[in-house]
């Protein structure tokens, strides 16, 4: 038996990738490598547990020689960069109306401090936005998805360093420049959360466990922070973009109804999801982040004109991913994996291969707790589910589980929508397969379309349509799942 869902008219329908998950192409054209293309292949041994594939800043060193012989996955990402248009005209096909894609910074500006930005680079990115285009669908970029340049590391520096904060800027303002009446939205980064914890645990390799990581990130992030509201603020003179944030959704319950777990969860959800956004959309650091940071002896390195600036420049939109729910408990429990982090087992849901727990109902919980609380319009930036999958003898791939996956995330959307949200969009991760951002598996495959690549790209590379393609395809026309 069909249901009708009930969306707007004019609701954005999209998906989702990164230039270092697709393009490929990492030393054409002028091209140089960013650390994600620096990071070698390694079987997984349990993918529930993937905590043992920790990178060093020598894994890093080491892939420039790479007298191992390994194999690099992001430098071949899925061949985008030649294959673009025939990407594109099947997001289309499938009535996809947006679609949101990162600019690899490494293909504009190859040294960080070259005195003229790559032509090849600016070039390709503006073939690929006039491709959209011609194919009706509007663009949301994401200026940096987590793929910082190789020479960061080169010159041992960090978010905090001037160099690195004005290169960003300069990069940031160009692209925004160039790009401005073919891209509507920007996101200035990834999963700002997750990004700036990324950079501090490459370049801090003296800290021994999670907690100092987290706590010595924070000065990194309030870097993010500043920059992006300088990035809102440049915006503004094009009147018809717009300058949202993009973070990791970290959704969690209380275990049980025990009052000391019920406050440990509120602390958990103030400083892992509500405080970003309250930095970032009202434009001061909450009260209880202040007492947090005293209690562990953090000291916000900021001055007055980055608090002036913050204030100023709020973000316009709220996006975020959202791929599960965790709990937590004053005590410790059971722990999965969850996008790159630890969540609380909840025994009252299924998870995926990689431990990441399924909970639809959890993001129309996530819609109403940010609707309620900022009042700015909100966009699903990244959701989907990775499995590994085969193509059968009818080159597809019958995967009823996602079509299952999709339709339960989309009811509970409506369902948040008719609670007053202002949702206006949503771009699965991904439309197409792609090298996985946490696990570096071609295998690990989230798209519509299966992308003839295996773990060491093998294959065609060649394009087919899953089962849950042409299902997607007819929900945007009927809107029945």
């Amino acid at each position: 038996m069909t249901k009708k869902l009930e969306f707007p008219e004019n609701f954005l329908w999209g998906g989702a990738t990164a230039a270092n998950q697709v393009e490929g192409a990492y030393d054409v054209d002028g091209k140089t490598l960013s650390l994600m293309e620096m990071i070698p292949f390694k079987e997984i041994e349990d993918r529930k547990n993937t905590s043992g594939s920790k990178v060093t800043k020598q894994t890093l060193l080491d892939s420039i020689d790479n007298k191992a012989g390994l194999h690099f996955p992001k430098r071949h990402g899925i061949d985008f960069y030649h294959r673009y248009k025939e990407d594109i005209a099947l997001f289309k096909e499938a009535g996809m109306k947006i679609f949101r894609m990162s600019i690899a910074w490494t293909r504009i500006f190859p040294n960080g401090n070259d005195k003229e930005p790559n032509k090849a680079g600016l070039e390709f990115y503006r073939n690929v936005f006039k491709e959209c285009k011609k194919q009706g669908l509007e663009v949301m970029v994401t200026i940096n998805h987590f793929d910082l340049p190789f020479w960061i590391l080169e010159k041992q520096i960090s978010w905090q360093s001037e160099e690195l904060k004005n290169n960003y800027l300069r990069f940031a303002y160009l692209v925004i420049d160039e790009f401005h009446e073919y891209v509507k939205y920007w996101l200035p980064f990834n999963e700002i959360n997750l990004g700036a914890l990324i950079a501090t645990s490459l370049l801090n390799e003296n800290k021994n466990s999670m907690l100092e990581n987290v706590l010595a990130s924070y000065n990194d992030l309030h870097v993010q922070f500043v920059l992006q509201a300088k990035v809102i603020k440049y915006a503004r003179k094009y009147k018809d973009i717009k300058v949202g944030c993009m973070v990791a959704d970290v959704t969690s319950y209380s275990i049980d109804c025990n009052p000391e777990n019920v406050m440990e969860n509120l602390k958990m959800d103030q400083m892992k999801k509500f405080f970003y956004y309250d930095v970032m959309a009202k434009g001061e650091y909450p009260s209880y982040a202040l007492r947090m940071f005293k209690e562990y002896g953090v000291k916000i390195d900021k001055t007055p004109e980055d608090d002036k600036i913050l204030k100023e420049n709020p973000i316009q939109f709220i996006s975020f991913s959202y791929y599960m729910s965790g709990t937590t408990t004053k005590t410790g429990g059971e722990l999965t994996e969850a996008n790159g982090l630890k969540a609380g087992k909840n025994p009252f849901l299924e998870a995926t291969e990689w431990g990441w727990q399924i909970d639809p109902i959890g993001l129309r919980y996530t819609l109403n707790q940010l609707w309620d609380r900022y009042h700015l319009p909100l966009f699903i930036s990244e959701n989907g589910i990775g499995v590994l999958e085969k193509l059968n003898e009818n080159n597809t791939v019958d995967d009823d589980y996602r079509i299952d996956y999709l339709g339960r995330h989309f009811e509970q959307m409506s369902e948040a929508i008719k609670d007053g949200v202002n949702l206006f969009g949503y771009t699965m991760w991904t439309p197409i397969d792609v090298v996985s951002a946490s696990t570096n598996e071609m295998s690990k495959r989230y798209g519509l379309i299966f992308v003839d690549y295996d773990d060491y790209h093998n294959g065609t590379g060649n394009r087919f349509k899953k089962k849950s393609y042409n299902w997607f395809k007819n929900f945007l026309e009927t809107k029945e799942i």
